[in-house]
């Protein structure tokens, strides 16, 4: 019925969340309020896992994309559930560390890592550093030697691929600021200079398409143009252990979406990692892959208070929140859409078209637009489904906002994970 299966209706006709009635929780925390269900979290998590060791018989490991909802808590959960972590920043890995996360098994990205970044990095003892270009593969090496140190890296590859998303999040064709490209050859010259340094030791190949695809051929193209450069590298004397696919699965935003079973996709790339194996003679490797979105985003639900009503007479009515594009800027950015629905009475008929606008002073603060709804007042409660990702990590202190606090939610109990922030914490760095 719902985008989402963490949303049921109670006895008292009021969305429930985790077994977490919505509108007490709105009331226990206020809004606006991101909630997620830890529940379905740690569903997502086995799932991959479990087709993981299913289609590769336990030579894989899943890496949580982090910068898809990146807290301390979230790190614990990952952890727990036997994942490695994908991390972009130094930030990112701050987080992973006070969370007590294996180091072992962190893989660090990023295009422009800084000097500061990979000395934190080789102090804290990541796995694997994933290099974007060959002045960062010289930094490394040279921040290596000093430290008298080996790093495992695996250079990030464009492998050419166009996966049919919006231009922002699309990351493997040629055209793009990530990674070395495979078919002007930068890519075989890169892994050959990293093979000649020596505090660098050549761990794998990754590459990541795009992201929200619901097709399997990008994911198999993908998996055959990458087995075959391992195939080359081996042919050049170069070998690697490791071949790190990335993210991209699509989720469901809209009833419309139909997002193909995440088991399907990893078995159907699984096939072609195999069949290239045997045709080009070369061992199978260990698989990686990273989802972010597809284990966060169907777990969160943002929660708003509705406040003014502005009908314009055959133009439009707008209804507006105590939120916006401060804690959910992914419409004003990439054109998203979401599903939403009344809290207090989520099974009532939608029988009237409404944008749903935020309170920031910006035109284009929009968070669901010409939506079907049904009668709407003053005080209502509003839920935003599916905004687990890129929802707080992508929020900010537009107008001095204060960012929204983020509530777990498992078996009907809920407990803050991110406080809410205050006027006080906009203005604490603030100098006079």
């Amino acid at each position: 019925m719902f985008v989402s299966e963490c949303l049921k209706v109670n006895d008292k006709n009021v969305l429930e969340i985790g077994g977490c009635d919505a509108l007490e929780l709105a009331n226990q925390y206020g809004t606006p309020l991101y909630v997620m269900d830890e529940g379905l979290i740690r569903k997502y998590c086995k799932i991959y896992k479990d087709a993981m060791d299913k289609y590769y018989g336990g030579n894989g490991l899943v890496l949580y994309a982090s910068k898809a909802f990146s807290s301390v808590a979230m790190c614990k959960i990952a952890k727990e559930e036997g994942l490695g972590l994908d991390v972009v920043s130094g930030g990112e890995l701050y987080t992973a560390k006070k969370a007590g996360f294996p180091m072992e098994k962190i893989y660090f990205h990023g295009n422009n890592k800084t000097s500061d970044e990979i000395t934190f990095a080789l102090n804290e003892g990541v796995g694997t550093i994933v290099v974007d270009n060959l002045y960062e593969l010289e930094n490394i090496n040279n921040i290596a030697k000093e430290k008298n140190k080996t790093v495992r890296v695996m250079f990030r590859i464009k492998p050419g691929i166009d996966a049919h998303t919006h231009d922002f999040i699309m990351t493997g064709q040629i055209d793009s600021k990530f990674g070395v490209a495979l078919e002007t050859g930068e890519a075989m010259e890169a892994y050959k200079k990293a093979a000649a340094m020596t505090n660098i030791k050549v761990a794998g190949v990754h590459c990541h398409i795009g992201s929200q695809i619901f097709d399997r051929e990008p994911f198999e193209h993908a998996a055959e143009v990458m087995m075959n450069f391992i195939a080359d590298l081996k042919d050049a004397g170069i070998e690697t252990e490791e071949l790190n696919l990335g993210g991209g699965y699509g989720i469901k935003y809209l009833p419309s979406h139909d997002p193909v079973d995440y088991d399907c996709y990893i078995a159907a790339v699984s096939e072609v990692v195999k069949r290239v194996s045997a045709e080009r003679g070369i061992m199978l490797p260990k698989i990686l892959m990273e989802p972010g979105r597809s284990i966060v985003a169907p777990a969160g639900v943002t929660l708003y208070t509705i406040g003014g009503i502005k009908d314009i007479p055959n133009i439009r009515t707008y209804v507006s929140v105590d939120g916006g594009m401060a804690d959910n800027p992914r419409h004003i950015m990439y054109g998203s859409e979401y599903d939403a629905l009344l809290a207090n009475d989520p099974l009532a008929q939608k029988d009237k078209k409404v944008t749903i606008a935020g309170k920031c002073c910006e035109s284009g603060d929009i968070l669901v637009r010409d939506i079907e709804m049904p009668k709407l007042k003053v005080g209502d409660t509003l839920a935003v489904l599916a905004t687990g990702a890129y929802n707080y990590s992508m929020a900010s202190n537009y107008n001095r906002i204060p960012r929204p606090p983020v509530v777990m939610v498992s078996g009907g109990k809920s407990r803050v994970v991110i406080k809410r922030e205050t006027y006080e914490d906009i203005v604490k760095n603030d100098v006079e």
